[in-house]
């Protein structure tokens, strides 16, 4: 079992060899390759709520009815998820790849052509499935082709360019939207997916360890073979009391984010009497470009803080050591949000709304900071289930996330913006005081259900 005080200062050469099966350039490009596919999924999902009013009035429905779409897509990419990272462990992920691609272009062809609620809701699963994997199979192919000391800085980069979708987005569906179509919009997509399911199949490699799939284990392989893989087995990693932190921290730490920008119009826009629709979607922008700048720091930071700890205990690695970087983002969240809540409320004008949009930006900046050293700390000590540790976390997270928005505005409603945001300050101080005790705790919690760690030998 691994502990964290294991100490292995040579790693044998057949294991460095793994991760010299690709030159730096397939690197680039392979890389290259999962975050398209990552930004793609990015504007399925956030391009879709601008155009709800346009729906709505094509489609002779209401708003409120219309947006039943956006919850089928939370249930969609939680449902999805489980089930592409499970069978990447059998298929490996670039077979899963392929596999996602034509319900994407299937997907967003149905949304455009939808006449009714029903077909409407029917192809939005179908769209949201297909790109659920996205971000489970990208964690899972760098986790295979980069190791330890260089991880961070590439999911790094991975989450900064997804990130870019998820900042531009919005805007980009509602230009869309309003100057083009949003079937228009939807047919672009799905040439978008057929155009990467191309460059997938003809210049993708499998990018898994050699014999680590299940299919690489059959006695015998046929031309065709369906596995029955079970998609909720990766739910059982969260027995884990680390891959439990994992998901349980994120999911404060990401919801300090909804709850600052889901009642946006409701609170800034109320308070400082903006009612234009477009100058409250650009409030969105202050938020997008701090986590794109987080995530680009947070990688780098984690690695560097991994190797000057491994230098520290002589060559040994302590794989929470990596969560000591988490540090910076976890103690400047809560005064991001909680001073958003009190800005609001108590300062008005023009000087009220610019220190709100620096809230903004530094919570988006802070939430990757955490998000970031533990995104890989999950890869690192579930390295051969990378993108099932991955899954679960997400498909968790999107669950608990879509229950927790709910109550957001009613509670702003209830107690004000002001003590709605402190709460949800004091869930990320709680956060971070979990975080604190799995870097002195994590060989002990790792004792406690052993659901396979990686050992250094191995990742």
């Amino acid at each position: 079992m691994m502990t964290s005080e294991e100490s292995l200062s040579l790693v044998p050469a057949t294991h460095e060899a793994i991760y010299n099966r690709f030159a730096p350039h397939q690197k680039r490009w392979i890389l290259f390759h999962v975050s398209f596919v990552g930004l793609l999924a990015m504007f399925i999902q956030s391009t879709f709520v601008p155009s709800i009013p346009r729906i709505a009035k094509d489609l002779d429905l209401t708003d409120a009815v219309v947006s039943l779409a956006y919850s089928i897509s939370i249930l969609a990419n939680a449902i999805g998820v489980l089930i592409w990272s499970a069978y990447s462990s059998f298929y490996g992920c670039r077979t899963i790849y392929l596999w996602g691609m034509p319900f994407i272009c299937i997907g967003s062809c149905g949304v455009a052509l939808s006449a009714s609620l029903q077909s409407l809701l029917f192809w939005r699963f179908m769209q949201m499935f297909g790109c659920a994997g996205a971000l489970s199979l990208g964690f899972g192919v760098i986790g295979h082709i980069h190791k330890l000391e260089e991880r961070g800085t590439v999911i790094g980069t991975f989450f900064s360019i997804i990130l870019i979708g998820e900042t531009v987005a919005p805007f980009v569906g509602g230009a869309a939207t309003q100057y083009w179509s949003w079937r228009n919009l939807h047919y672009f997509i799905a040439a978008w997916g057929s155009l990467e399911m191309l460059f997938i199949y003809l210049s993708f490699p499998e990018t898994s360890h050699p014999g680590t799939l299940g299919i690489d284990k059959l006695p015998s392989r046929g031309s065709v073979h369906i596995a029955r893989v079970n998609p909720l087995s990766s739910l059982w990693l969260l027995r884990s009391p680390n891959v439990f932190v994992v998901m349980f921290v994120s999911t404060i730490v990401t919801n300090t984010n909804h709850v600052l920008l889901v009642p946006l119009a409701h609170t800034i826009g109320v308070r400082y009497g903006i009612t234009n629709e477009a100058i409250i979607g650009a409030l969105f922008l202050p938020n997008g470009l701090g986590s794109f700048t987080g995530a680009l720091i947070a990688g780098r930071l984690s690695d560097a803080v991994a190797r000057r700890w491994r230098e520290k205990r002589g060559g040994a690695w302590c794989p929470e050591d990596r969560l000591r970087a988490a540090w910076i983002g976890g103690l400047i969240i809560p005064w991001s949000i909680g001073a958003s809540g009190l800005i609001t409320t108590y300062i008005g004008g023009p000087i009220g709304l610019a220190l709100n949009i620096l809230c903004l930006y530094v919570n988006g900046v802070a939430v990757d900071l955490v998000l970031g050293p533990l995104t890989v700390y999950n890869v690192d000590i579930n390295h051969a289930r990378s993108a099932e540790a991955t899954a679960a976390c997400m498909a968790s997270r999107s669950l608990i996330t879509s229950a927790a928005t709910a109550i957001i505005v009613p509670s702003i409603q209830r107690m004000g913006v002001a003590w709605t945001d402190i709460i949800a300050a004091v869930l990320a101080v709680i956060g971070q005081c979990i975080v604190s005790f799995t870097i002195r705790y994590g060989d002990r919690m790792r004792a406690i259900v052993d659901v396979g760690f990686s050992t250094i030998e191995n990742n």
